[in-house]
Parts: structure tokens; sequence; C-alpha cells
């Protein structure tokens, strides 16, 4: 595979630092194609263009080193990658009869239109976050899902719920189901985790920012859930009391909060 970059021969043989530079953009290239493709190139040196006034860089697949086939090809991507779009497998070069193909073989799963994940893959859960961060760049996972992803609670939220700030555009997602709610600052950008979820970064609230909301927000989280993720937090050494208290005071749910947590902390 040729990258589509040139070195004139003129130049190479009368400036070194050129032929440095151009060494560097091969890299550079080298590292885009991994990226676009999901296979392994190697940049293997330089060869002269027929006429013979330029250089190419020569790449080569260190998956295999003279074919890789379309099933193959699938494989390795889907080794990296939980949850692949159409597209994206489009751009790194797989078609889509191999696709069809892998799907009635369940190599494949299509888990909707232009979806698709391997069968041994993470939960449902995990999927539909990485989903919905790869759609929805700024939305954060909160509130009751945030809380599940954390182990906090035996809810199982049938909707992803994510937030916004005030004055984002709401994204519009056929799948999955979503609930979206809108935060003002400084409770949207603030107490924000990156995790690395199917391959996906999907942004969620931390352990103390998601009980804060969720003791500000009744009217979006059950008191109950409320209460039963805060004791969970604190039996599973996920938060110290003296870092929820001051979650709580930044977020504005000390005096709901306090409470319960002075109740559950007073016995050790």
């Amino acid at each position: 595979m040729n990258g589509r970059l040139f070195l004139p021969v003129d130049l190479a043989r009368r400036d070194r630092n050129a032929e440095n530079a151009f060494q560097a953009a091969a890299a550079r290239l080298t590292f885009t194609l991994n990226n676009q493709n999901g296979v392994d190139f190697t940049h293997s040196g330089w060869y002269k263009t027929s006429d013979k006034k330029c250089f190419r860089p020569r790449f080569y697949s260190t998956l295999m080193p003279e074919k890789i086939s379309q099933r193959d090809l699938l494989r390795h991507y889907m080794s990296s990658h939980n949850l692949a779009r159409a597209r994206e497998l489009r751009n790194a070069g797989i078609m889509p009869s191999t696709l069809s193909r892998a799907v009635g073989s369940g190599e494949l799963l299509r888990i909707s239109r232009g979806l698709y994940q391997g069968p041994e893959s993470g939960g449902e859960t995990d999927i539909n976050l990485a989903e919905v961060a790869s759609r929805a760049p700024r939305a954060v996972i909160c509130l009751v899902s945030a809380l599940a992803w954390h182990n906090l609670t035996d809810q199982l939220p049938r909707k992803v719920w994510f937030a916004i700030g005030s004055k984002d555009w709401s994204p519009r997602l056929s799948y999955p189901p979503v609930r979206v709610v809108r935060f003002r600052e400084p409770y949207y950008s603030e107490g924000v985790e990156t995790h690395h979820i199917g391959g996906t970064d999907v942004r969620i609230y931390s352990v103390a920012k998601s009980l804060a909301d969720a003791f500000r927000n009744p009217g979006l989280v059950d008191r109950s859930v409320a209460i039963e993720s805060l004791k969970a937090a604190l039996d599973q050494r996920k938060a110290r009391p003296a870092e929820l208290l001051a979650a709580a005071s930044r977020y504005g749910a000390a005096k709901v909060m306090a409470p319960y947590l002075e109740a559950l902390t007073s016995n050790g």
C-alpha cells in the first residue's frame, strides 16, 4: 500500500534536512493509515517512481505480508472495536457483502440499521453508552445511567440518560432509546470522567457528582434509588464521606444529602 507522499530525488541528494522531514511525514502517514484502516501498516523504506524523479514511501501490512482476506480484515478490525458502524467498516476496506455473510454466519451481530457488534462484545448497557457517545460527543452519561454504570444501583434504566448544556443542540438518536436532560453550569461541565468503553471514549459523571445530581433532582431520580446508591458508594468505598459532602455542597444537594450521609456513617 503506497502513501500519497513524494520526495524529489534532487532535493533528497542535496538537503539532508528535507529527507529527514519526509521520513517524519512518512511516519505520520503510517499512523494515519493504522487509525483509518484498523490494520497495522509499517513504513519499510522508499522507492523511485517510474520517471526516476521522486521517491515514494513503501508500506506493508504486519498482519499479512502479501494479501489479507476480507474475513480476516473484519476479524482484525472487530478485535479492537466492540461496536462498529457500516461507514467505519467500509472505510476500513470491508465490503458490504462481507458484512452480510458475517451476520448470516453469526460472526457479527447487527443490532440496528448500520450498527454491528462482535458476538463476544460487552453487555448491552455498555454498548448503548458507547453508541450514545459516538453519536453525541457532548453527551455526559448522568443520573440513573451513571449510577448503574458505577454499580451503585440495581435499577436498569430502559433508556440511556445523558446531559447536555443548557444551550446545546439536542441530538436525535434512533438507537438506543435515550432521555436527554439539560444541565446549566457548573452542573454540566464539572465532575466529568472519561472511560474507554467498546472502543469509544465515553464521558460519565463521577460517583460523587452522580450522587449529588440524584439527590438534587428528585423529580428525575426516586429518593429511594438515591439513598440506595449513596449506601452502595460507601459500602464499596467508591467515595469518601468528605468527598461526597463536598460534591453535595458544590452542586446544591447538601441540605438533602447530608442527613442521609450522617446516618449512614454515624456507626463507623
